[in-house]
């Protein structure tokens, strides 16, 4: 057919591009381009692994020009769905992705719904094409993310959570386990964080299946990458910089200076370090608000340790599974008593992984658990443990699981033991003794009194105040400890203090880039300010101290509830309650590098252990052959082979006499090499004969 002076395209990308420009000069060759496409799909349904390169770039043209003929094309979504639907896993690989494609492309049209396409796609789930399931994931994820982006539809949200819901309960484990995988990945893109989302996937906990029970087990446990990206961000900037800047400064040297080979391995050394440094410096940071969604945390609890009794997964899985209602129970402050009688199975120093399960222990512990449920624990581990039989690391293991247990639970040990145990602060090992002393100067704040009187330390004013808690009892208070130290009328002038301070730094700064002129008035001023603000900071403190614990206790109350304190207040209070514990003086037997470990073991209490705080040794072991040989292994890494030789520093420079010589034949320089031979005594006296004849036939 012609038209015009022009013959019309008769290829497929031809045809599309005229269409793009012209939609209805083209209708009848686009008519018969759908009818072939027609007879292809017939075609089929009677061969549905056919490839036809031919059928899928008709598949793809029309759906690239859908919108141009939304009438003609309105059952086109339908046909291909229902070809995916009867002969989707007969399909072959290429023509059933094109389909996929194609689908998409409609979709992306909204010429059909999302929630018509979403059930189909789950069902292509089921086909033996891992590449398939990918890039149904994908699509799906990247759908729903745009749906949500402008506004959310709760409708929609709620149709389509419904469809994915639905396929998790599927019986075939692979299309739950994909479409499980689909509605984590949608959580840790910010887009479905619900509880309804969260809940089903706990649900999945209980699976018999052990992929998706590991799976929804690692989303509770696992970290938020999203987040930790979002939160790493603004702190990794300021060490991109440095590093950076290292790097260009060292690069600059070397291109400034004379090159050498000490400057280039010197700066290959710093972009290792520099690289090396920007991965160690990613700290692990966890997200636990799926674990605070749950709707019944003490039933899935009870239920997650009835299936670790009665079912047989592996052991990997058990000790992902007790990590879960540890944290379960810790967390929420749940009563599993059967639990804790549960981990004395598996609290044995032969155990394997018996760090884990010390640490699960500690978890599953809070101030609500009575102490005879946990107390039995407790006494296992330091009968197992904590004794001579066993090696110095495995008492210390011993004993910092049950100070990190003692930390969350203070009456899960009695007095008798409390003092058995730190008696071995007088170990010979370091690493035992310094674990001992970390108990006591834990129990020196929570609960000085189980500790007998020469343990105790020196009281101060924190110890005094102090009063241990009985079970279940409270410690809210109705004011801010320690803002007695404040003035009952609000401060003013701290702007003015803010402008001096301002002012003095800033005549410092041009001090300091005089040539060699200072100001003596105004460092006498500076001193004055400085002497008189001291001085007041010594009368306040004299005056709190003065103060009877029940008049500092109304003062700081009517403080707290007459006015609003200014951060600089807060952080005087601080500074005022670290003074109450930093009075007395430091104890002999402690060290100033101990007394600082110790009290950064026991300051704060962390919601969640690591196995470090566990596994930590005071004082590193002795390495054996194979860590000694693994170091050295490891500081060879991009360093020159030892011995070998260096290369010149013009590789198309002249050879030297010596490596010509290598490449000669032998007969050229046997009699050199002949000559450095270690020669016998009897060939050293003729030679010395030859030549004392010769020398004297010269003189002549």
């Amino acid at each position: 057919m012609v038209r015009g002076n022009n013959q019309l395209p008769t290829n497929l990308p031809q045809l599309q591009n005229c269409i793009k420009r012209d939609s209805h000069s083209y209708r009848e060759e686009f008519l018969q381009q759908l009818a072939h496409f027609q007879a292809l799909l017939q075609v089929f349904q009677f061969n549905s692994s056919l490839y036809d390169k031919n059928f899928i770039d008709l598949v793809t043209f029309i759906a690239q020009v859908s919108h141009c003929y939304v009438e003609d094309l309105k059952d086109f979504p339908n046909q291909l769905i229902l070809n995916l639907k009867t002969h989707g896993v007969l399909l072959h690989p290429s023509v059933r992705i094109a389909i996929c494609k194609a689908l998409i492309l409609v979709r992306n049209k909204s010429l059909i719904a999302s929630t018509d396409l979403l059930p189909h796609f789950i069902d292509l789930f089921k086909c033996q094409n891992k590449q398939l399931r990918d890039f149904i994931k994908t699509y799906i994820i990247a759908d729903i993310k745009n749906l949500n982006s402008k506004h959310h539809d709760a409708k929609v949200n709620s149709a389509l959570q419904k469809i994915i819901f639905t396929s998790i309960q599927n019986n075939d484990p692979i299309v739950a386990k994909a479409s499980l995988d689909t509605l984590i990945e949608l959580y840790h893109k910010n887009i479905w964080r619900d509880a309804r989302c969260v809940n089903v996937i706990a649900d999945c906990c209980f699976s018999k299946h052990s992929k998706i029970l590991v799976a929804a087990v690692t989303f509770f446990l696992g970290k938020d990458e999203d987040q930790e990206k979002d939160s790493d961000d603004s702190d990794d900037e300021d060490d991109k910089k440095t590093s950076a800047k290292v790097v260009k400064e060292m690069s600059l040297a070397n291109r400034v200076n004379k090159s050498t080979r000490k400057r280039k391995k010197m700066l290959d050394k710093t972009k290792q370090v520099v690289k090396k440094s920007k991965k160690s410096h990613k700290p692990l940071s966890f997200n636990f608000s799926a674990i605070h969604l749950i709707y019944d945390p003490q039933g899935m609890a009870e239920k997650l340790l009835h299936n670790l009794e009665k079912v047989n997964h592996r052991f990997e899985v058990k000790l992902m599974v007790m990590n879960l209602v540890s944290r379960l129970i810790g967390i929420h402050q749940l009563f599993v008593f059967n639990f804790y009688s549960y981990l004395q199975r598996y609290s044995q120093p032969h155990q394997r992984d018996v760090t884990k399960i010390l640490l699960f222990a500690a978890q599953a512990a809070h101030e609500l658990v009575p102490s005879e449920n946990i107390f039995p624990l407790v006494k296992l581990i330091a009968n197992n443990f904590i004794n001579e039989r066993n090696s110095a690391e495995c008492m210390c293991v011993g004993l910092n699981a049950i100070r990190e247990l003692c930390s969350r639970c203070p009456l899960a040990i009695d007095e008798d033991l409390l003092q058995d145990l730190v008696q071995y602060r007088n170990y010979k090992n370091k690493n035992v003794s310094m674990a001992a002393k970390a108990l006591m100067h834990l129990f020196r704040k929570i609960n000085p009194d189980l500790l007998r009187k020469k343990d105790r330390g020196k009281p101060t004013e924190a110890s005094v105040e102090f009063k241990a808690r009985q079970y279940g009892e409270s410690d809210a208070k109705d004011y801010i400890p320690g803002a007695e130290c404040l003035s009952l009328v609000e401060e003013e002038g701290e702007e003015e203090e803010d402008m001096k301070s301002k002012k003095r730094k800033q005549v410092n700064h041009e001090d300091s880039d005089s040539d060699g002129w200072i100001d003596v008035a105004g460092d006498d001023d500076d001193d004055e300010f400085e002497v008189s603000s001291d001085e007041e900071d010594d009368e306040s403190n004299k005056k709190v101290e003065t103060l009877t614990p029940q008049a500092a206790k109304e003062k700081a109350s009517l403080i707290s509830t007459n006015r609003l304190l200014s951060q600089k207040e807060f952080e005087r209070v601080k500074a005022a309650q670290m003074a109450k514990e930093l009075k007395a003086s430091r104890p002999k037997r402690f060290t100033k590098g101990e007394d600082v470990e110790l009290t950064e073991l026991t300051s704060k209490k962390k919601e969640i252990l690591s196995l470090t705080d566990i596994e930590h040794l005071f004082k590193k072991p002795r390495p054996n052959k194979e860590t000694r040989l693994s170091t050295v292994l490891e500081g060879r890494e991009g360093r020159e082979k030892f011995g070998q030789r260096k290369p010149k520093m013009n590789p198309y420079a002249s050879k030297k006499e010596k490596e010509k010589k290598k490449n000669k034949a032998y007969s050229m320089i046997r009699h050199k090499a002949q000559s450095k031979k270690k020669r016998s005594y009897q060939e050293r006296a003729a030679s010395l004969k030859k030549a004392l004849i010769k020398k004297i036939k010269n003189m002549k």
